[in-house]
């Protein structure tokens, strides 16, 4: 499978997972608390897989710069957590970091 597939899900998980640690009420409420095990359970399964084919530096990189903007963008979206101006300059650089890393680098090639 391609590994970029298996990446986009394993950031998938891991914000279903980060998005439960909220719900979960520091563990006191079941349904999420489990989300959070499974979220990160399936996260790090399918990062292991991903490192089977593309550099580590390229896997977690991408994988923890697009959970940082995924899991910002549901607190904004999800929970009415503020932003501002800084913070949208902010992650559109991580993303600008990400698309230099796996589109114009050689780092990512194999």
């Amino acid at each position: 499978m391609n590994p970029y597939v298996l990446l986009a899900a394993a950031i998938v998980s891991e914000l279903v997972g980060t998005t439960a640690l909220k719900l979960s009420a520091g563990f006191s409420k079941p349904a999420p608390s489990i989300g959070v095990v499974v979220g990160y359970g399936v996260a790090f399964y399918l990062v292991s897989l991903t490192l089977e084919e593309l550099p580590i530096g390229v896997v977690y990189g991408t994988w923890a710069a697009l959970g940082i903007v995924g899991v910002a963008a549901i607190g904004i979206v999800v929970f009415d957590e503020p932003i501002d101006l800084t913070g949208v300059v902010g992650m559109l650089l991580i993303l600008a970091g990400i698309y230099c890393v796996n589109v114009l680098s050689e780092m990512s090639a194999h």
